[in-house]
């Protein structure tokens, strides 16, 4: 379990980092960032800095990603990434999802550099300190970039909660724990894998 000294800043502002004014941040100007070993992402024009992961946030996502891998990659239904990989969702929209699949009748959007485009499905495992972010900030964003289907991974109540676009809004399934089948329409196959796997 985290402790209040785990945690570091929440999701922020970068207004420190030198570049165009907040709201007029482009991918260019996010790609020419220095590798400073910060975690950045823009909405909107707007550069946010997010703190880094822990321990138990890369366990929980890293068993994400190994079963969608195995259900999506594996089975030839598409790419699974994880991050950190750049979705440039519009000109001034770049963010880095813990977990990205791309179907593979849409691997047009893949680029060597980063994925221009619209994802099938994201992750994002959230903590106390991004849970606001990830479920406010990033849930407009991707609702705006018709992400067909977005999960919101709570690793402290152990649930997740599968968000489906409709009519260009989430709605979401509410959050479900235990031995409970994960309900994907993206990904049907992940009907034989139970909730309670992905926190082991």
């Amino acid at each position: 379990m985290t402790t209040t000294s785990d945690r570091l800043d929440a999701v922020q502002r970068a207004d420190h980092v030198p570049g165009p004014r907040q709201g007029a941040w482009t991918y260019a100007h996010y790609a020419a960032l220095p590798s400073d070993g910060q975690r950045y992402e823009l909405l909107d024009g707007v550069l946010y800095m997010a703190p880094a992961p822990n321990l138990w946030h890369q366990d929980i996502v890293g068993t994400i990603y190994v079963y969608l891998y195995n259900h999506v990659k594996l089975t030839g239904l598409g790419m699974v990434y994880v991050a950190p990989v750049d979705v440039e969702l519009a000109p001034q929209t770049v963010v880095q999802p813990d977990v990205v699949v791309v179907r593979r009748d849409h691997t047009a959007i893949l680029h060597p550099t980063r994925i221009i485009g619209t994802p099938d499905l994201v992750v994002e495992v959230a903590s106390p300190v991004t849970e606001k972010y990830d479920r406010q900030r990033k849930r407009n964003a991707y609702a705006r970039a018709a992400i067909p289907e977005y999960w919101l991974v709570d690793p402290v109540n152990y649930t997740l909660e599968i968000l489906v676009l409709e009519s260009r809004q989430y709605h979401s399934t509410g959050p479900q724990t235990g031995h409970v089948p994960i309900q994907s329409t993206i990904v049907s196959a992940m009907a034989d894998v139970f909730i309670e796997q992905l926190f082991v």
